[in-house]
């Protein structure tokens, strides 16, 4: 890992699936973030569905989250819609 142009560890849905409920992906997602952490690399978890998977991921020092947690894929036409609508005042 040291070697590869990298700068973000990505930790994929996999992993995340059954984080709040399955003891060995919570310690497989937390060795994760302590490698990336200890070499300076930057890490998001993929496939957050759940509050519980948010939270558990919120207290290993995950610093990015994507899933259908947070919004479902769209088309360039209603993401402007959502930014548009969030940033107006």
């Amino acid at each position: 890992m040291k070697r590869l142009p990298i700068d973000v560890v990505k930790i994929d849905r996999s992993f995340v699936k059954d984080l709040d409920k399955n003891p060995a992906d919570g310690a497989i997602v937390a060795a994760i973030i302590d490698l990336a952490d200890r070499l300076g690399f930057g890490v998001v978890a993929e496939g957050v569905e759940t509050t519980g998977q948010a939270n558990m991921l919120g207290t290993t020092r995950c610093q990015l989250l994507q899933g259908y947690l947070f919004g479902r894929p769209c088309t360039p036409q209603e993401f402007e819609a959502l930014v548009t609508a969030h940033t107006e005042i």
